[in-house]
């Protein structure tokens, strides 16, 4: 069955024990195995590892080996508590093995939880969990985290008292950095105010918080994109600082306005174009990439990419002498004054 992504965060909360199991994918390696941690968690409680209630094993094991999963399901426990095998990065050579181990469960067995990367609506593995009447499978995508899950996280590192202020600045840190990081700044903020029951004060978030030095590849794509030329330059030094090359910075570009240039293409118009994205894009990203789109036009997205193609092509010429990230430089301030020139 499939699991919408809101119904999604209540049973990663809550799971129930008596379904066969649980398929998580998604193209961030890094939030899958969030949202799978939070769910083995919830289902097997915080002693599982200890007590032998978990087994994991590799995708890639079960195409040479596919008989360990049925094995590893059918086993019995020596501790009493819901049991789980966990198949970790599986993908279509691996599904016949865990699509015969879901047809073979029966009630007491293990339940079988399985993490994979992007996977298609054709996908062999995502099919057989939503068709089967009592697993489930659900996707995990990129779209900023909701506030619900910013308290869940906060709840369980005991950090309860948070003003209106304190929980906007960690809205806006957790829409900048990756859910990893956000999650090792909470663990740092709850270590920072352990046994402190006042307030979470932004002093308090700023004394943990990453530093703002680093400049994100969408921070420069988006002021592109919106025709912010003079603040590229400075963005540009900062991405370098990091060790962003130029090859690096023109497939993400190229990523970026061929996707504006996707939405602005659909014939039903840039509104409908946004909503046939896959995966789906949601939230403030939706609405600024469908800002994007619309300001641009298919007509001047299309100059955008043979510019891109271009620069590419010049940055991989064995002959090319200019710096590198002074030629991308170039075509990004290219790509920003046209966004403003009239179609």
């Amino acid at each position: 069955m499939k699991l919408s992504p809101r119904d999604a965060e209540g049973y990663f909360k809550k799971p129930d024990p008596d379904k066969t199991g649980l398929l998580i994918y998604g193209a961030d390696a890094m939030r899958v195995a969030l949202k799978r941690q939070q769910m083995l968690a919830a289902l097997l409680g915080a002693a599982a590892e200890e007590e032998m209630r978990l087994t994991r094993m590799p995708g890639s094991e079960l195409r040479k080996d596919p008989a360990q999963l049925l094995d590893a399901v059918k086993a019995v426990g020596f501790f009493p508590g819901p049991r789980a095998v966990f198949v970790e990065e599986a993908n279509d050579s691996a599904a016949p093995a865990i699509l015969a181990a879901l047809e073979d469960w029966q009630p007491g067995d293990a339940q079988i939880v399985v993490t994979a990367g992007q996977l298609k609506a054709t996908s062999k593995l995502r099919k057989g969990f939503e068709s089967h009447r009592n697993a489930y499978a659900t996707g995990i995508y990129d779209d900023p985290p909701s506030r619900a899950e910013i308290e869940r996280i906060l709840s369980e590192a005991q950090i309860r008292d948070v003003p209106s202020d304190s929980m906007s600045a960690l809205t806006d840190i957790a829409n900048d950095i990756g859910p990893g990081d956000f999650s090792r700044m909470i663990e740092k903020l709850a270590l920072y105010k352990y046994q402190d029951s006042s307030p979470l004060s932004l002093e308090d978030i700023d004394a943990v918080a990453p530093q703002s030095t680093e400049a994100a590849l969408d921070d420069v794509l988006n002021v592109v994109a919106e025709g912010r030329s003079a603040e590229i330059g400075p963005l540009l030094r900062r991405l370098q600082a990091q060790g962003t090359n130029a090859v690096t910075l023109c497939i993400g570009a190229t990523r970026h306005f061929r996707t504006l240039y996707t939405v602005a293409a659909d014939p039903g118009g840039p509104a409908q174009g946004i909503g046939r994205l896959r995966p789906p894009l949601y939230g403030k990203r939706r609405d600024r990439m469908l800002r994007q789109a619309q300001g641009w036009g298919a007509a001047k997205l299309q100059t955008a990419l043979t510019i891109l193609t271009d620069t590419d092509l010049q940055l991989r010429s064995a002959g090319q002498t200019a710096p590198a990230l002074a030629l991308m430089e170039r075509a990004l301030i290219r790509l920003a004054m046209l966004s403003r020139a009239r179609q």
